[in-house]
């Protein structure tokens, strides 16, 4: 997704040091562009899943309405790949 100072505008605010919402429209972009406000250089990645996570049957691993759609497909990429294991 692109960001840039005019998806940054967005997120200005006449009473606060920003919002956290930028209004309807682009509001992945808008998230991703709250993140930016704070991370600096860090690389990190906005993943905007909410449309996945609504609705979502109950089981097992899922007791509520809210799957959390890839959160245990990206714990297991990052234990995997980014952390040490410890022995």
């Amino acid at each position: 997704m692109p960001l840039g100072k005019a998806y940054d505008k967005l997120i200005d605010s006449k009473t606060a040091d920003m919002k956290n919402i930028g209004g309807r429209h682009a509001g992945a972009i808008t998230a991703a562009q709250f993140i930016q406000r704070f991370i600096k250089d860090t690389p990190w990645a906005h993943l905007d899943v909410a449309g996945t996570a609504m609705d979502s049957s109950r089981n097992d691993i899922n007791p509520s309405w809210a799957s959390g759609w890839g959160v245990r497909l990206l714990d297991r990429l990052v234990a995997d790949n980014f952390e040490k294991a410890e022995k």
